[in-house]
């Protein structure tokens, strides 16, 4: 893809030095043959503008923004490889494609691994940001030269909800005081210091080049021997968190910084921790419906840039123990066809012990897709996570309609970007 912007532009130059050709060439021969304009020229003139003045009433209407950008979405999209579309779904760390033990760099290895693999985005950890100037540096040149291969803005992630999880508040290379956990925040029942929560994290991670961050916490903490989201919830009333979270959205887009709601279905009503293993609820839709899901669903409705699925399983919603990031029922169903949510869907982290006990990287790549997600978080092993997808769109277990259909949703976010 790395010269398809001039292909892009091609047509429209041409078109436009054809036009200039024309117009000082047909403009001068009057003149040229003659010295001066006669009056059968003139009366020509006149028909011409009168002509030109009926033409331009019955001009077709100009084409809205949206229409424009979706137009743009599809010449992007007829010009990738299939190769390329599916890298565009996987979100990973830098170490997955340089096979650097730690990466706090972007050069040659850097270059020449989005060469090869053009991913969707990339997601730091502490490790990875040691200083405010080295991480500037870091995402700057990983922006630029994504830019240089793809032609289009890489999604630069990090987690970094404040109090208990945090890349950079807190980290000795920063000078940056870390916000306090959500559960202090819920607990003043002040909907400003969510969103001033929003504006502060969003304005260091703005300026230090990043552009999506995995908060806020949606979780709606009904369990109360839940540890997992205890701090990173905003409480254990509905109507409060989805106050909290829409605030702290609306500090997230004044800063440029994309939000992701997690874990849905909800983490806060869950037994088990799914960074180890199996962890459930086994509450009925109706009952989801009236707590855990309300923050997601106005999420939704919002417009919420992405949505991630948590691999919690809930037996009496789906029918079985599958994970809600590889089950139809909770992204297809509910989702997308319920909710109408036509944003990004992006699985938790696929190297978690609820994936990686029970999935191969390649099986629960297929399946998140075949269930309706748009992007897949740091698999276990992403070459092997990469080609299972395209094997399975090679053997027809996925249909290159619904990779499409994902990376249009891709495109329509990062097409927004620039």
């Amino acid at each position: 893809m790395k010269l398809k912007w001039i292909k892009r532009m091609s047509v429209g130059a041409a078109i436009a030095v054809l036009t200039a050709f024309f117009v000082v060439g047909c403009g001068s021969t009057e003149k040229q043959n003659n010295g001066s304009l006669s009056t059968d020229s003139s009366q020509d003139i006149s028909e011409v503008s009168t002509k030109q003045e009926v033409l331009e009433k019955s001009e077709v209407p100009k084409k809205s923004a949206d229409e424009l950008k979706r137009e743009k979405v599809e010449q992007y999209l007829a010009d990738m490889t299939t190769e390329e579309k599916v890298a565009q779904l996987f979100v990973i760390t830098p170490e997955a494609i340089t096979d650097v033990q730690t990466v706090t760099a972007a050069g040659n290895a850097t270059r020449k691994a989005l060469e090869k693999y053009p991913v969707g985005g990339m997601v730091y950890m502490k490790a990875n940001l040691v200083s405010e100037d080295q991480t500037k540096k870091l995402l700057e040149n990983t922006k630029t030269m994504y830019k240089e291969i793809a032609d289009l803005p890489i999604f630069l992630t990090v987690d970094e909800e404040g109090g208990t999880v945090a890349r950079i508040a807190g980290n000795d290379g920063f000078s940056i005081e870390n916000v306090g956990s959500m559960n202090l925040i819920g607990k003043s029942g002040d909907t400003d210091k969510a969103y001033e929560v929003g504006v502060t994290i969003g304005t260091y991670l703005s300026d230090l080049g990043f552009n999506v961050d995995f908060a806020p916490v949606a979780d709606v903490l009904t369990n109360s021997e839940n540890q997992i989201v205890a701090k990173r919830s905003f409480g254990s009333d509905s109507e409060l968190v989805t106050n909290m979270v829409l605030a702290e959205m609306k500090g997230f887009e004044e800063t440029g910084i994309l939000s992701c709601v997690k874990h849905f279905p909800g983490h806060g009503c869950t037994i088990g921790d799914t960074h180890e293993g199996y962890a459930y609820t086994d509450k009925t839709r109706e009952e989801l419906q009236q707590e855990e899901l309300v923050p997601f669903q106005e999420a939704c409705a919002n417009g919420v840039p992405f949505v991630m699925v948590a691999h919690i399983s809930a037996p009496n919603v789906i029918g079985d123990n599958t994970p809600s990031s590889l089950s139809p029922v909770m992204i297809t169903d509910i989702l997308r066809n319920e909710w109408n949510y036509d944003g990004i869907v992006i699985t938790d982290a696929l190297n978690m012990g609820a994936i990686v006990q029970n999935y191969s990287s390649a099986d629960a790549a297929v399946k998140a897709l075949q269930a309706g997600a748009d992007m897949l978080l740091m698999p276990e092993n992403f070459q092997e996570a990469y080609q299972g997808v395209l094997d399975a769109l090679e053997n027809g277990t996925l249909t290159q309609e619904q990779i499409d259909c994902s990376v249009r949703r891709i495109l329509n976010v990062k097409l927004s970007m620039q």
